[in-house]
């Protein structure tokens, strides 16, 4: 049996990976994260991120590993720091139905790296390899417990979807969005049963989809 790949994650995560890139000739690494991938609602959210050599912010990790005021503060210090050079990109529910989740996610990533304000010429990518993407890249698994640029577009996505999902939540106030943002909670699953499916659910999703079919007798 082929043994599972383990990786040594750093007590929090650094700036190792892009000096890495840097001294082997990059000049512009961004590191990229998504929000959103999972929900039965709203779109999916992809940042890209250039972090200064050295910066420094305390606290700053992955999204999942903070609350969800401790992303909030640190979702304003990244967008108010003019040093952190930063793109949030989205792909749409339509577009998620038409290309599927991960194709979707793959594309909302390219749009927040070809976004930057300085074209990057390299990214460090969360989670698996990309296919085809569109700039060189690495892909780090766990790259958001690993790399501070990915750690800081973590906060950048998730942070936007969330604000997103609450705007929603005025909208169609009896889904709650703002409060399982999308996700197939219990609670959201009653409110799809009672009131049928938004514009914003996902119809490619199989609970989404299944929502929508007769009821046979």
């Amino acid at each position: 049996m082929r043994k599972k790949q383990e990786f040594i994650l750093p007590p929090a995560p650094d700036m190792s990976a892009e000096a890495e890139a840097y001294a082997a000739g990059r000049t512009c690494v961004c590191g990229i994260d998504e929000a959103g991938r999972g929900p039965l609602a709203g779109p999916v959210v992809a940042a890209a991120v250039v972090l200064p050599m050295g910066y420094e912010l305390p606290g700053l990790n992955d999204s999942k590993k903070l609350t969800a005021k401790r992303r909030e503060k640190l979702y304003e210090e990244l967008m108010a720091d003019e040093r952190v050079l930063k793109c949030i990109a989205t792909a749409s529910v339509e577009e998620i139905d038409e290309l599927n989740i991960l194709r979707a996610t793959h594309l909302a990533m390219a749009r927040a790296a070809q976004g930057l304000p300085k074209a990057a010429d390299f990214c460090l990518i969360d989670g698996l390899a990309v296919p085809g993407f569109p700039l060189p890249s690495a892909n780090l698994v766990k790259g958001d417990a690993r790399s501070l640029s990915i750690a800081a577009a973590s906060v950048l996505a998730k942070v936007t979807r969330d604000h997103y999902m609450v705007q929603l939540a005025q909208e169609y106030p009896q889904y709650g969005f703002d409060r399982h943002a999308g996700y197939g909670t219990k609670a959201h699953m009653q409110a799809i049963h009672d009131y049928g499916i938004t514009p914003h659910h996902r119809r490619s999703f199989a609970p989404v989809a299944q929502a929508e079919l007769p009821l046979e007798f």
